[in-house]
């Protein structure tokens, strides 16, 4: 690979890490000849036109027409062609995979807590079986953090009131660093983790291993009926609410004539903004649950609903 040639060089061990780097590499090579270009003519100028120099200084408001248009354009196909790169690389980055495995991320002052589907639960830690894609599901419990792994070149926003996904994979078991890049408060540089990468085989030990824990949509369904839930969305309800039995991933027709997919988001939003997407053929009568509930909660809630999937009401 190229990038062993240069010296200090850490290679990163996602599958993607290596297209970053070099769309890194091209970004400084465009910059530090854009950079030098401008030097050199800055430096030409200052010599050809100091004051001691005879040089013909006539026609000053002259225009040089040929110059100027091809040096833009050449300046703009060169960012044009950075800018297309960049977008490739991109979407190969936030591509889904049809084989990902959940695992929620809550970000707190000054701390990650994450979650994985059983139950089981870290604190600013992270362990993942190796070259299996796993898709983090984040929120933020307060303030903007930014989920930052430098070994894999992922760094991802945290923004509260809202779900942002994630898809991050690892080549090779080892312990690689967690970071919170976004200014979040007075202890930021203690928000820091790891991400622990093991194999298959001692990725399934670990989570046995792990204190025994009830799945987290066994304890969101637990939640949806202390709630009340049941009794608008449940089977025999006297209110006319939306099933929820395989909604999740289906499209849901709204009451302004648009649709939406019922995605991780929409069930959120369902929950803390009922109003905003009302289901077509249903009153707005689902009180909101903001301030009620805890990031944590809502993952459980979303959870349960999630596996409603491949149920019919």
């Amino acid at each position: 690979m190229w990038h062993q040639w240069i010296p200090f060089w850490q290679p990163g061990l996602s599958p993607h890490s290596a297209d970053v780097d070099l769309l890194f590499a091209g970004l400084l090579i465009a910059s530090a000849l854009v950079l030098g270009l401008l030097f050199f003519l800055l430096t030409l100028f200052c010599v050809r036109y100091r004051a001691s120099n005879q040089t013909d200084r006539d026609h000053r408001v002259a225009k040089s027409w040929h110059w100027e248009v091809s040096w833009t354009t050449a300046s703009f196909v060169c960012f044009l062609g950075l800018f297309a790169w960049g977008a490739s690389v991109y979407f190969q980055v936030y591509k889904t995979p049809a084989d990902e495995q959940d695992v929620f991320v809550v970000a707190k002052q000054w701390m990650w807590k994450t979650q994985h589907p059983g139950g089981q639960s870290e604190i600013d830690a992270l362990h993942i079986p190796v070259k299996r894609p796993v898709r983090l599901v984040m929120a933020s419990q307060d303030v903007i953090h930014s989920f930052f792994i430098p070994a894999l070149r992922l760094k991802h926003d945290v923004v509260p009131g809202r779900y942002q996904d994630l898809e991050i994979e690892v080549d090779k078991p080892g312990h690689y660093h967690l970071f919170c890049a976004e200014y979040c408060g007075t202890d930021h540089s203690g928000m820091i983790g790891e991400i622990v990468a093991m194999d298959p085989t001692d990725f399934s030990n670990w989570l046995g291993q792990q204190a025994p824990s009830s799945p987290l949509a066994a304890e969101g369904g637990a939640l949806f009926r202390e709630l009340g839930c049941s009794g608008c969305h449940g089977n025999g309800s006297k209110v006319r609410a939306p099933p929820l039995e395989g909604l999740y991933g289906k499209p849901v027709p709204l009451s302004d004539g648009s649709s939406v997919i019922a995605d991780d988001r929409y069930i959120r939003d369902s929950i803390l903004l009922p109003r905003s997407q009302v289901v077509a053929g249903y009153e707005p009568l689902m009180p909101s649950f903001e301030g009620k509930v805890s990031e944590d909660q809502l993952l459980r809630l979303v959870l349960y609903v999630k596996s409603l999937a491949g149920h019919q009401s």
